[in-house]
C-alpha cells in the first residue's frame, strides 16, 4: 500500500463547516471523499508538525480535526527533518509564511512517502515549487513525494473499466 503523508490543509478541509463558496465547497465534498476511501487504498501519516498545526484556531474545528487523525500514525521531528528543512530554506526560495510549509516537504522526503496530499497550492501543490524541490532533492540524492491535491488519488486509474 502506498504511504501518503497528510498536509494540515486537507484536514481542515475536512474539519470546516460547509463552505458557501461553490470552489471551496467542491474542494471539500472531494476531501470527503477521498477521506472515506483513504484507509482502504493507503498508509496515511501525521507529522508533529501537522499536529501542532491543527490545534490552532477555534477549539470546536481543533477537536473536529484531532479526531480525524486520532488513529493515524505521527512522523516524529529528528535531525534529518531538520537538516532538510534547513536546506529547503535557503535554497526553495519560499519566504514569509511560506516558510512554515518547508517542514511537510522535509517529513515526506525524510520518512520516503509516496504521496504529499495537499489543498496548499500556492506553495507545497505549486509547479514552480515542485520543480524546484525535485531539482533540490536530486542534488541531495532523495526521492520527491508525488505532491498532489486528493483530487489526484481520488480515483484509481482505470477503476471505470468492464
Amino acid at each position: 500500500m502506498s504511504s501518503v503523508y497528510v498536509e494540515t490543509s486537507v484536514l481542515s478541509y475536512l474539519a470546516a463547516d460547509p463552505s458557501r463558496d461553490l470552489i471551496v465547497a467542491g474542494h471539500q465534498q472531494i476531501t470527503h471523499e477521498w477521506w472515506d476511501s483513504v484507509k482502504d487504498r493507503f498508509e496515511p501519516f501525521i507529522s508533529e508538525s501537522v499536529w501542532s498545526e491543527i490545534h490552532r484556531g477555534d477549539s470546536d474545528i481543533v477537536s473536529r480535526r484531532v479526531n480525524l487523525v486520532r488513529v493515524l500514525p505521527i512522523l516524529a521531528y529528528n535531525e534529518d527533518i531538520q537538516t532538510l528543512t534547513r536546506e529547503y530554506e535557503t535554497r526553495l526560495g519560499l519566504t514569509g509564511r511560506a516558510r512554515a510549509d518547508l517542514p511537510h516537504f522535509a517529513y515526506a522526503v525524510s520518512y520516503k512517502m509516496d504521496y504529499l496530499v495537499t489543498w496548499n497550492c500556492k506553495h507545497i501543490a505549486n509547479g514552480q515549487v515542485i520543480r524546484k524541490l525535485l531539482e533540490v532533492n536530486s542534488e541531495l540524492s532523495r526521492a520527491t513525494p508525488v505532491i498532489v491535491t486528493p483530487e489526484e488519488l481520488l480515483d484509481i486509474p482505470g477503476d471505470d473499466v468492464p
